[in-house]
């Protein structure tokens, strides 16, 4: 049986700036297994990093607050602990892969110092064996010359090397648990490929579990297990690579796959788009957040939220119309969609 390595339960953070308070998560609940890969998806503002920096109690209290919830990791809960307990998980047992080496490194200090850094942190060894263990990261990451590479400053590197000094510095202490915001964003498509393939190796040698979160499904199809979908600050639908990819069930999924470039698009015509934009989440939303851009909405989907409701095992959806006995065809939806759209 997979060994559960991390537990969310219900976690709700919260912005507040004098009267108004966002709600930028949700009561979002999922679990991962050791050695698992989930990614979260979701356009823009839809909670994903968010929900990863609370995951290490990143978020900055104020005017953020998680105002609800449950965190556990390896059985202990991360929202009990006291601020010297999250710093010694933060680096050695959880670490993070930002988006953007750029601001991520210090631009003052070599790569090499960074690195050694977050070693010593977490361990008691000398300098100069933190400095071996440093270049040992920067050889396994792919650093061509690492003996002098470990000198540079991050300016020297390029963006694709940049990323690949975080990933040293995220693996450096062999976490249990690896959190990929975006990691390829600001990559050409050759590189992202190398950068992937490179996290799918060191995730092999090190036996790490690792949450990726990304607005690109390609990158999940490729490196991912299990799958979490995103929208407002709430978890739409969730399930197993293979039922999101083979047997999507909530609107928003759809539209999210529908918008993919693909091989089968045809270049003359614009890409599918998901009409309107998403609630402000300083304001109260009632029913289903998606309702206002769900071709498919009825009365009760803007008054009553609905529940996470199983559809088949371990596949599950936020929607009034995706239940055992009453369940939505996607091609039928397609169909009345064309339709409307002609």
């Amino acid at each position: 049986m997979p060994e559960e390595l991390l537990r969310v339960e219900n976690l709700q953070v919260e912005f507040r700036s004098g009267l108004t308070t966002t709600k930028a998560v949700n009561g979002v609940s999922f679990t991962l297994n050791k050695k698992e890969n989930i990614g979260i998806v979701g356009e823009s503002g839809s909670g994903k990093s968010v929900t990863a920096t609370s995951l290490l109690r990143l978020i900055p209290e104020p005017p953020g607050i998680i105002s609800d919830g449950n965190i556990f990791f390896e059985e202990k809960d991360l929202l009990k602990l006291s601020k010297k307990e999250m710093r010694a998980i933060r680096g050695n047992e959880i670490s993070m892969i930002f988006q953007d080496p750029s601001t991520s490194l210090n631009p003052v200090y070599t790569v090499g110092n960074q690195i050694i850094e977050s070693i010593r942190t977490h361990e008691k060894i000398s300098k100069k064996e933190a400095k071996q263990k440093a270049i040992k990261m920067l050889e396994l990451v792919g650093i061509p010359s690492p003996e002098k590479r470990i000198n540079m400053y991050p300016h020297e590197f390029s963006g694709g090397m940049r990323q690949r000094v975080m990933i040293a510095i995220a693996l450096a202490c062999n976490p249990k648990l690896l959190i990929a915001d975006e990691p390829t964003t600001a990559l050409d498509v050759t590189v992202q490929a190398q950068i992937l393939d490179l996290m799918k190796n060191l995730q092999d040698e090190f036996n790490t579990a690792i949450i990726m979160i990304t607005h690109d499904l390609g990158v999940v199809w490729e490196t991912c297990d299990k799958v979490l979908v995103m929208y407002a600050g709430n978890v739409v639908e969730s399930g197993t690579v293979e039922q999101i990819h083979d047997n999507p069930m909530h609107p928003y999924t759809w539209g999210l796959l529908d918008s993919q470039i693909t091989e089968s698009v045809n270049n003359d015509e614009p890409l599918p788009t998901i009409p309107g934009s998403p609630p402000d989440l300083s304001q109260e939303v009632r029913g289903c957040p998606f309702a206002a851009r769900c071709p498919f909405a009825q009365d009760i989907c803007f008054s009553k939220k609905p529940e996470m409701v199983e559809t088949e095992d371990n596949h599950y959806v936020s929607c009034h119309f995706q239940t055992k006995d009453k369940r939505l065809d996607r091609k039928e939806q397609q169909n009345d969609r064309a339709i409307v759209k002609g």
